[in-house]
């Protein structure tokens, strides 16, 4: 009886995470089967948990501190920390590699530094660390263990987490950090991206266009891949896209103008999201069946990481 009650008290707490920082996914996950959604949820709590490590600490040193702490933590299998102890027994129970949450503690680390990217390659890889890695643990977590499915895994959590940089660009500058690339904006600083002057406004919206049209690149490559998940998982995770992706096409309808607002769709629109993604499915082939082949050309930029769990998936992305 104990062990029910601390379990539904746990359940009940990443839930609560879940409703306040990941409502798209909090939406679609009401189409998830009792297991897969109480894995997704704990999951979604570990990595809000390690990303907000990175974000919302007294100072670096106490940021940088308690990610290590999260490290040795997971690289022992063992804390102290409530949430990380779950996370460890998450890993175990999912068979999730503890190598693939480092990638992502590494990703958050990289926040704490100097954040100017250089170019696009550059921001792959990092989408990759604190994105990538995510969808290849759902992927687990919803019991796909098919090594063919996780570039696809990958590119779905990459799509997400483009459209999150463009729809926060004046929250990061705010906090001194530019995330689109040095190629795009040339040396603008962060400050000028809060609100672009009239000669600084074509340049900034035209980056923001290049992203937006990058990630539907990723969202059609992660959808080809859902065909590899549980039927019931496969219906939550293609409305989670499409009502994450909608935040970019929202973007889109106010002229790419970021800093006027920050995009959060609406309950009518995911309803309206939700219903149109429900019916695609009876005319897409590739939500029945497995796709031929991973494009290969989608992780080119991330192989130069040095990564065993990248090093792992070459075979599995061409």
């Amino acid at each position: 009886m104990l062990n029910k009650v601390a379990t539904q008290s746990n359940f009940s707490s990443a839930d609560s995470v879940l409703a306040n920082k990941g409502r798209s996914f909090h939406w679609a996950r009401r189409l998830l089967g009792k297991i897969h959604a109480d894995r997704a949820t704990r999951l979604y709590r570990l990595c809000r948990y390690i990303d907000d490590l990175g974000d919302e600490e007294n100072s670096v040193e106490a940021s940088r501190k308690k990610l290590l702490d999260a490290r040795n933590a997971i690289s022992l299998r063992h804390s102290d920390n409530e949430i990380l102890l779950d996370g460890v027994g998450l890993l175990n129970e999912c068979q999730i590699d503890k190598v693939i949450l480092l990638d992502l503690i590494a990703g958050v680390e990289s926040d704490t530094q100097l954040v100017r990217v250089e170019d696009q390659g550059a921001l792959l890889r990092y989408c990759y660390q604190v994105a990538g890695t995510v969808g290849l643990m759902m992927s687990k977590a919803l019991d796909t263990h098919d090594e063919v499915a996780y570039p696809f895994a990958i590119d779905l959590g990459i799509a997400m987490q483009l459209t999150n940089i463009c729809r926060d660009i004046k929250v990061d500058a705010l906090a001194n950090r530019r995330y689109i690339p040095t190629n795009l904006v040339r040396d603008l600083e962060p400050i000028s991206l809060i609100h672009p002057n009239a000669q600084q406004e074509n340049l900034v919206k035209d980056a923001v266009a290049n992203l937006l049209n990058c990630a539907e690149k990723y969202y059609a490559s992660g959808e080809m891949g859902l065909a590899y998940l549980p039927l019931q998982a496969r219906l939550s995770i293609l409305v989670a896209a499409r009502v994450y992706r909608e935040i970019g096409v929202e973007l889109k309808n106010q002229d790419y103008e970021y800093w006027h607002r920050r995009i959060v769709v609406s309950t009518p629109r995911k309803i309206v999201v939700t219903f149109k993604a429900l019916i695609s499915i009876l005319f897409t082939l590739n939500f029945w069946r497995h796709p031929k082949k991973h494009d290969a050309n989608l992780h080119r930029a991330l192989f130069s990481q040095s990564s065993p769990v990248l090093s792992s998936l070459k075979n599995y992305a061409s």
